[in-house]
């Protein structure tokens, strides 16, 4: 906007001088306004194009989320998730000293959280 202002004044300043080059100025003036709309909308394409892409990063993530969360839902135990409904009531860390629920089955799949040594 502030382009366009600086341009409007240049042409109104130089429209006092003589007439034909008052015309070959507002045509490189229209020459570079176009120039700069040009840059300005590949530029905004470009933003919208990565965006696009987060956005369907973010849909991907979402998704998977959602997946683990019921599957956890459903191995979680009835008292667990009375429990875990409490915490999240009374605004309380799901993680505090709450225990991990036990899981039956194959369990290989999950990575261990503890550690067998010391601590130093």
């Amino acid at each position: 906007m502030t382009l366009k202002l600086f341009f409007w004044e240049l042409e109104k300043h130089l429209k006092s001088s003589s007439g034909a080059s008052v015309v070959a100025i507002d045509n490189k003036i229209e020459q570079a306004m176009d120039l700069v709309k040009s840059h300005l909308m590949y530029a905004v394409r470009e933003e919208v194009e990565v965006l696009k892409e987060q956005i369907k990063e973010l849909i991907e993530r979402n998704t998977q989320l959602e997946q683990e969360n019921n599957l956890l839902k459903n191995l979680a135990s009835p008292e667990q998730m009375a429990q875990f409904q409490a915490q999240v009531q009374t605004g309380g860390s799901p993680t505090g000293t709450a225990q991990p629920p036990a899981l039956t089955g194959n369990t290989q799949a999950l990575p261990s959280t503890q550690n067998s040594g010391t601590s130093a």
